[in-house]
Parts: C-alpha cells; sequence; structure tokens
C-alpha cells in the first residue's frame, strides 16, 4: 500500500475507534472511495465496539469493581492501540483479535 492512501485513510480510519457511531460513520464515509487502510481501521473498530458491548452487558451483572476495572483498562489499552496505529499509519492488528476481526468483517470494504 502505497504512502498516499495511507495519508488519504488516516482520519477516517482515527474515525472508526472513536465509538460504533464513529465506525459507522467512517464505513459509509469510505463507500465511494474503499480505502483499504480506513476499511481495515473499520473493521478493526468494529469488532472492538461489538465486543465490548457484549463483554460489557455480561460483566454489568457481576457488581464487582475489580473486575470492572480489568474490563476498563484492558480495553482501553486495545482502543488506544488501535487509535495509535490509525494515526501512525500502520495497519497494526489488535493483539489475539485481529486476526478474528478482519475474517469475521472481510466483506467490508471490497
Amino acid at each position: 500500500m502505497d504512502q498516499n492512501t495511507i495519508e488519504e485513510g488516516k482520519t477516517l480510519a482515527l474515525v472508526a475507534y472513536l465509538s460504533l457511531f464513529g465506525t459507522l460513520i467512517a464505513f459509509f464515509m469510505n463507500q465511494e472511495k474503499k480505502n483499504p487502510f480506513t476499511s481495515f481501521h473499520i473493521r478493526q473498530g468494529l469488532g472492538l465496539g461489538l465486543l465490548y458491548i457484549t463483554i460489557a452487558f455480561l460483566i454489568g451483572g457481576f457488581d464487582n469493581m475489580n473486575v470492572s476495572i480489568g474490563f476498563w483498562i484492558s480495553f482501553s489499552v486495545l482502543y488506544l492501540y488501535g487509535i495509535f496505529g490509525a494515526i501512525t499509519g500502520k495497519m497494526n492488528k489488535i493483539p489475539l483479535l485481529g486476526d478474528f476481526f478482519q475474517n469475521m468483517f472481510k466483506s467490508i470494504g471490497q
């Protein structure tokens, strides 16, 4: 992938990590150009967002501060990892789950 493609897609790649709404905004704005860098980060952001909601729903039943803090810290680190990759122009997959997200949402951006 050339540097021009990465530079064009950085803004939407960053937006893809801001929330599920940000992911949807980036997805619809990327429909016309189909920037592969942006599509990569949309898939990662969508996977993180859906996993976040699923695990948060399960964690909510524990009513334990230690479990909640561990959840918040781990997802904060994952989101920051993705945001840092989008800002620096790298296609770093989220640790342990990045390949799964890329395969699960492979139709996005093609």
